[in-house]
């Protein structure tokens, strides 16, 4: 079953697929998001205010979207690579093309050892 987020002001309302977020970007008091497909929205609330938007509609949103440092909130399972030397972070979008972060390097050190915990245990 398709899980849907939904934001609405009062002249509009955008409905989204949970899967096909890419990430979420602060741009001070606005909200970038950028979708897989590169289709791109701007919302004029903050990042801790997308949190809360997420909390209340999706249940156990954590799950698929992380909060990497003060600037995003990603999805993933997009992520393609995570390279610490360069603070990069590649995500895997729509037609094989990639899209490339530059993120902080703690945030990203804290992403790698989120994802490497979730990789299943090897004999």
């Amino acid at each position: 079953m398709d899980r849907y987020l939904v934001f609405k002001t009062r002249d509009e309302l955008v409905r989204i697929k949970i899967e096909r977020i890419l990430y979420f970007e602060a741009e001070r008091n606005y909200t970038k998001l950028v979708l897989t497909n590169g289709i791109q929205f701007v919302f004029a609330i903050n990042l801790g205010k997308i949190e809360e938007i997420l909390e209340n509609q999706i249940q156990d949103y954590t799950s698929v979207l992380l909060r990497v440092g003060k600037s995003f909130i990603i999805n993933k399972n997009h992520v393609l690579q995570i390279s610490l030397p360069k603070t990069k972070l590649l995500f895997a979008s729509a037609e094989g093309k990639a899209k490339e972060l530059i993120v902080p390097k703690e945030p990203l050190k804290i992403l790698k050892e989120t994802l490497e915990k979730e990789l299943p245990e090897t004999k």
